[in-house]
């Protein structure tokens, strides 16, 4: 996924909520748009997010609230045998 941002691992991004990051980070980098949503605007379900360390499934799913000090990270979801 960090080729669709410039091989960053880490990014700064300004949000009050998860869906307000995704939207300004997908602003930001537009090509990654279709890897982190289907067409009809969902979350792909291969993509976990999780604030400090909690997944947002557990807080308040898209609208869980962020503060300024609070670490995102989006992980793809890896299948196989």
């Amino acid at each position: 996924m960090k080729f669709y941002v410039d091989n960053q691992t880490e990014l700064l991004v300004d949000a009050a909520t998860v869906a307000e990051l995704l939207e300004n980070l997908t602003s930001r980098y537009p090509a990654l748009q279709p890897h982190l949503f289907e067409p009809s605007g969902r979350l792909r379900r291969h993509f976990n997010i999780f604030v400090n360390g909690e997944h947002i499934r557990e807080l308040g799913g898209m609208d869980t609230p962020l503060k300024e000090e609070d670490r995102v990270i989006l992980m793809v979801s890896a299948a196989g045998g």
